[in-house]
């Protein structure tokens, strides 16, 4: 079995462009909704990492998500 021949650049840019010509408003909405997504994702991570709530909440949702795992606080003193 032969695997399939790479795309010239030609061919990509072919369809780069008609994606954006004939699917600009797709295009719009895709990037409105991940940018809401990253914006939710930023607001969790600085949730886990942050040391005034309960550790063990913060790991629990960080391994749920398959985010890093808090870090230790260092003991005071």
């Amino acid at each position: 079995m032969t695997a399939a021949p790479e795309p010239t650049q030609g061919y990509v840019d072919k369809l780069a462009n008609q994606l954006c010509c004939r699917h600009a408003s797709l295009l719009n909405t895709a990037e409105d909704d991940n940018a809401v997504l990253r914006a939710r994702l930023a607001l969790t991570v600085a949730w886990i990492h942050n040391p005034a709530f309960p550790r063990d909440a913060r790991l629990a949702l960080a391994q749920a998500l398959g985010l890093p795992e808090p870090a230790q606080e260092k003991p005071h003193g």
